[in-house]
């Protein structure tokens, strides 16, 4: 795909523009999100994602439409995971519900700059080093995995060693102060809440970069479609987490869901290296077949989870734990 500096200038004067349309309107003032507003504003995004998709595949072809509008989903799914995530982050901390849209738009803002360094060190691998492609595919298999031995549980944000590392070196006051990450009491300076709030949302932003860029890669090995899909999925989401976060207790099995996929994108990452490297007699999965399976994937994983709430209304969705192989060794014993 032959993109020139002016296309990546408009993409990102086009991502800044939102940002700057964000800030003037949806979060101008603190105050609680209703499901009205969090509404227009998810269907203005995924308009927007759309639109620039059909404007891929009139400029560029259907190949490679069908690459954006398949990485679009994988991360629109994948930023569900995040919404559960962030939600748990801002009960475990009592974030007042009025300032809990300023914390999620820095995390929007701070995962889109994670994922464009991201991006920017996984095409540069790509381009040199094919290997990187049966990497990557181990990554996401070996994540895959270990959602799928915990689906059913919940990350607690208090483990979180950079979370951890912050409390023990800066004292902290346990008031909220608005959105101040720091105050003086008592002529010393203390961090709030928030300040921790901050790190716990940043360290998160960026573990799932770890998983979601190669996610990504292993849709489309272009990296100007690589970002303008988690750049469009990441502007929804703040949106995305006012308008399901009261259904997310019923999504009881989209954590599975979300490891079957990481798997599959693995599998195929691991099959095109093996066909381009080794034999082209070995098969790969082409960009269709790789829609048609996510999409059927989140499709029994949402339904299914209907099923099920509806049979057990006490049974509760988690957001799943992603573990170290030493953490895993020691569950074991």
């Amino acid at each position: 795909m032959d993109v020139g500096l002016a296309t990546w200038a408009l993409i990102i004067g086009i991502i800044l523009a939102l940002l700057v349309l964000d800030l003037l309107t949806f979060s101008r003032k603190p105050h609680e999100v209703g499901f009205q507003e969090a509404a227009w504003w998810s269907i203005f995004y995924i308009v927007v994602a759309i639109a620039f998709g059909i404007w891929v595949w009139w400029d560029a072809g259907s190949v490679y439409g069908t690459e954006y509008f398949t990485a679009y989903l994988v991360e629109k799914s994948l930023s569900i995971d995040n919404v559960f995530v962030f939600a748990i982050i801002l009960t475990q901390f009592a974030v007042p519900s009025i300032y809990q849209q300023r914390v999620l738009l820095i995390g929007v803002i701070l995962a889109l700059i994670f994922r464009a360094i991201f991006i920017a060190i996984g095409a540069a691998a790509l381009a040199y080093f094919a290997f990187t492609f049966f990497i990557f595919g181990a990554i996401l298999i070996w994540t895959g995995i270990s959602l799928m031995r915990h689906w059913n549980e919940d990350p607690d944000p208090s483990d979180n060693f950079v979370v951890k590392f912050v409390k023990r070196r800066i004292p902290f006051t346990d008031a909220y102060h608005g959105t101040k990450l720091f105050v003086k009491e008592n002529g010393a300076r203390l961090a709030t809440p928030m300040f921790i709030v901050m790190i716990a949302i940043a360290s998160t932003d960026l573990l799932f970069a770890l998983d979601s860029i190669p996610a990504t890669f292993g849709v489309t090995q272009e990296p100007f479609l690589v970002f303008a899909a988690n750049a469009f999925a990441l502007l929804g989401l703040r949106a995305l987490y006012f308008l399901v976060k009261g259904l997310l207790d019923r999504l009881i099995y989209l954590s599975l869901g979300l490891s079957f996929i990481l798997i599959f994108i693995g599998v195929k990452l691991m099959l095109l290296f093996a066909h381009e490297q080794i034999s082209e007699a070995i098969p790969k999965i082409d960009t269709l077949w790789s829609l048609a399976v996510i999409v059927a994937i989140l499709l029994v994983a949402t339904i299914a989870s209907l099923i099920k709430s509806a049979k057990d209304p006490e049974a509760v969705a988690t957001a799943g734990r992603i573990t170290t192989p030493w953490e895993d060794s020691k569950d074991r014993d």
